[in-house]
């Protein structure tokens, strides 16, 4: 890949980058109609997710249990979010999202009835959340993988951006109609409308029809091997894994006004349903406006200091929650929170979209949902125990305290923000040279390359193999070594492992025009062209 001075040059002065309009992505009438669909479907999710919280204040008010139903809603992303990705990239995306969509409809029109039968308790509520979760999980990554083919690559920052707005619209209308609900027709009516509302996304997907992808010549990935493959790429894809540390510093903190506003609303500023629902919609309110100021902090500032701006905020938006007595307070709060948010989450998002190539995109979003949610979850348990025992203040105070002290601590760990690095499949290695066929399960597969390297560019050649490491174990290596010949100097062998001959021929697709770059420079650093062999393992007789 790139080093950070190609990096540097790609993204250029942020006064001089070109930002595309908020509104370029609804020139697509695709992304237009889908947009819509989740919307209205959002709000019904937004309504749920209101009064699932408020239930839970009347069934059980203490603090842990209130904090256990952001938990039962974020767990499932933590658990399930690697395989729902290894699904969407080896499965049809359209089709697997219509399942998952008609399984969430059914499972929370099941809750809906044993709220209206009055039957619900909080193991229940937290049960059903869960398997809703699960249902809602095994559709995310899906839904964030499929912006590409919704709009070109220059409209993919605005349209995660307004995917986000809608988001918020979702969570600016949701929560409030969830308070007028109750009030007007009872418990359980936000949980019907919910039921009723995904169908709108499920109507939407009926009806798009994705583009053909162009087939490969390769058999499909095995689901097992897909996850593997998928943990592999996170684990060296340095600019996904600077997003996943971000993503983790920042969800951890402000994770403690999701899992705590119900009791800010009932027990400290002593408001209704109404109020609570009233500040999740100030919430979605201020990031809506957040969304609509993100492409101007983007023309005047860089990336990472714009996530920083976001986490200051989300410290202050904590200390008024902590401080608040009063409605006013507690909705100024929800605002600068809401606005911090979307600012954070936003920015992740699309470093995370950029740093993955297409054939691990399901997975990669996974990973980044997975690291997301499981920060979500464990801070909400944390803050939960904390409030519980040091009260609602303290708890609010320690938060914000540690999102400031993030700061300083992940300044090494820089976002991607570089739209102009090409991860397309450069597809420029040649076809490995076969006396005989071979099967695609042979395996293991030891790949050499011989380098001569021209002795003043030694130091060069080394720190750039030290990135080709990395290119060849997150495309499927997983042993790598660099051997320096003893009796000729400057001559090195490179060894890499790779599960079969089927998986040495995916790496063959996977390999990027970035890494064609970095490629290419190792080879100015040589005296002639390097050789390649290919040596699969032998079986021995008894």
């Amino acid at each position: 890949m790139p080093t950070g001075d190609v990096r540097e040059s790609i993204q250029g002065d942020p006064a001089e980058r070109v930002i595309p309009s908020f509104w370029s992505p609804f020139r697509h009438r695709v992304f237009a109609v889908i947009w819509i669909a989740t919307v209205v479907s959002n709000i019904g999710t937004w309504m749920y997710n209101a009064a699932s919280g408020w239930l839970m204040t009347i069934l059980n008010a203490d603090p842990v249990a209130v904090s256990l139903v952001q938990v039962a809603n974020s767990l499932p992303l933590f658990l399930f979010a690697l395989p729902a990705g290894a699904l969407a990239d080896i499965v049809d995306k359209r089709k697997f999202l219509i399942v998952a969509e008609s399984t969430t409809t059914i499972a929370s029109a099941a809750f809906a009835v044993i709220v209206s039968l009055n039957i619900v308790t909080p193991y229940s509520l937290l049960l059903f959340m869960f398997l809703i979760g699960v249902a809602g999980t095994l559709g995310a990554p899906a839904w964030q993988s499929i912006v590409t083919q919704l709009v070109p690559k220059p409209d993919l920052s605005p349209a995660i951006a307004a995917n986000s707005v809608g988001v918020n619209i979702s969570r600016a209308i949701g929560p409030a109609l969830a308070g007028l609900s109750i009030a007007a027709l009872g418990i359980a009516a936000p949980f019907w409308i919910n039921a009723i509302s995904n169908l709108a996304t499920v109507g939407a997907l009926l009806w798009w029809r994705s583009p053909k992808k162009a087939p490969s010549r390769l058999p499909s990935e095995r689901f097992f091997g897909a996850i593997r493959a998928g943990f592999r790429h996170a684990r060296y894809n340095m600019s996904l894994r600077a997003t996943l540390i971000r993503a983790v510093a920042f969800f951890l903190f402000a994770s403690a006004y999701w899992a705590l506003l119900p009791l800010v609303a009932r027990e400290q500023v002593a408001g209704g349903p109404a109020l609570y629902g009233l500040l999740l919609g100030a919430i979605g309110a201020g990031a809506i406006g957040g969304s609509l100021v993100l492409p101007r902090l983007k023309a005047r500032f860089e990336t990472d200091r714009i996530a920083d701006m976001g986490t200051s905020g989300t410290a202050v938006a904590l200390l008024l929650f902590g401080l608040a007595r009063e409605p006013a307070v507690a909705f100024l709060a929800s605002i600068i929170a809401g606005l911090s948010w979307i600012v954070v989450v936003a920015t992740l998002n699309v470093s995370a979209q950029l740093a993955l190539p297409d054939w691990v995109r399901g997975r990669g979003l996974a990973v980044f949902a997975a690291v997301f949610f499981g920060a979500m979850t464990l801070g909400s348990v944390g803050w939960g125990e904390i409030a519980g025992i040091a009260g609602l203040p303290a708890a609010h105070f320690a938060a914000a305290a540690g999102a400031v002290l993030t700061i300083p601590l992940t300044w090494r760990w820089r976002l991607e923000m570089a739209v102009g690095i090409e991860l397309t499949p450069s597809m420029h290695w040649p076809a490995p040279v076969i006396a005989q066929s071979v099967d695609y399960d042979k395996g293991p597969v030891l790949v050499t390359v011989e380098y001569r390297v021209l002795p003043e560019h030694g130091k060069a050649f080394l720190a750039a193999l030290g990135h080709l490491a990395r290119e060849r174990r997150r495309d499927g290596a997983y042993a790598w070594g660099l051997f320096e010949d003893t009796a000729q100097p400057y001559r090195f062998i490179e060894t890499f492992l790779v599960e079969s001959w089927l998986e040495h021929l995916r790496q063959h697709e996977r390999v990027t025009g970035a890494d064609r770059v970095l490629q290419e420079r190792i080879h100015h650093l040589l005296r002639d062209e390097p050789t390649v062999t290919h040596l699969v393992n032998a079986e021995l007789n008894p």
